[in-house]
């Protein structure tokens, strides 16, 4: 997969609305597995505006991650991906996260800002890296709202028809939520100065998917000599809350992946490890698709 990082000038023969979200199908036989990558979108449209560097919201990105888990689609999995960035607004957020201290007037709704908004980094991110404020000025409720509208909903609108799709065909469906973290927690996240392992799994306490299927994907990891740490320091957000109901047979893990394997942290490209880490990613993909197939409760026959 190609990856671009541009803003979205208004000559752009794409609309912002077809490039919010792709769904990449099975190459061959499917499973009931589907992942998604929430954050690695790199289209900054121009109603944006931001006050700080390019290069800064970059940071922000979860950078790359589609890439590393493009092969999922090979191995049966549905692979869902958001192309806007998530500092424009976040798809990981409920939509009543919001800091109402960046509009320029009382939101029309119910606002119930969590930690993340407290942090700054909620459904519309106030600051980004070690707490640099991205805006000079207050949004518009229209603006807001537009961003809900053409990246917001139609992402969930994607990735729920793709797990109510595996659902309804195998009894059951177990979502891959990816993420990318920094080595070191930095002053926005809930770890400041502490450092990570390779990989850190979320299952919101055990709550958002089967015990075993995150004891299974932490084993696979192990297997590849990777660390792995469980819901520390980052359990689930949004998206594994919403879709994880494992007494349904809807089971949702999230995964976040240590940039430092795959990428230099000051210029922000990949490093010598990319290659390797993506062909782990595969082997992942391939045992949680040949996992999800043994244990769904129903066969398609696809």
């Amino acid at each position: 997969m190609s990856r671009t990082h541009r803003e979205l000038g208004p000559s752009a023969r794409e609309t912002l609305q077809e490039m919010t979200v792709r769904r990449h199908d099975p190459a061959g036989s499917s499973t009931p597995v589907v992942f998604d990558s929430p954050h690695s979108g790199a289209v900054y449209p121009p109603d944006f505006r931001p006050a700080v560097p390019l290069h800064l919201l970059q940071g922000g990105e979860d950078r790359f991650v589609d890439e590393l888990v493009a092969d999922a689609p090979r191995h049966g999995a549905v692979l869902v991906i958001a192309r806007f960035a998530r500092t424009y607004i976040d798809p990981n957020r409920t939509l009543v996260d919001l800091d109402e201290e960046l509009l320029e007037e009382p939101w029309p709704g119910p606002v119930s800002p969590s930690d993340h908004t407290k942090r700054g980094v909620g459904l519309i991110f106030r600051e980004i890296g070690d707490k640099v404020p991205i805006y000079d000025r207050l949004l518009s409720i229209a603006e807001v709202q537009r961003r809900i509208d053409l990246c917001w909903r139609p992402y969930h609108e994607v990735l729920d028809a793709a797990l109510d799709e595996a659902h309804r065909c195998w009894g059951a469906a177990w979502h891959v939520n990816c993420h990318s973290m920094t080595g070191f927690g930095n002053a926005l996240s809930p770890d400041p100065g502490r450092a990570r392992p390779a990989f850190v799994l979320g299952d919101r306490d055990g709550t958002s998917c089967a015990p075993e299927f995150t004891a299974f994907v932490a084993s696979v990891l192990e297997e590849m000599d990777y660390s792995v740490a469980i819901n520390d320091p980052y359990e689930g957000a949004e998206l594994v809350w919403r879709h994880g109901r494992p007494t349904e047979g809807r089971h949702s893990l999230q995964i976040e992946i240590n940039r430092d394997l795959y990428m230099d942290p000051s210029t922000l490209e990949k490093n010598d490890g990319f290659p390797a880490l993506r062909a782990s990613l595969g082997r992942l993909a391939d045992r949680i698709c040949r996992y999800a197939r043994d244990a769904a409760p129903s066969d398609p026959a696809f």
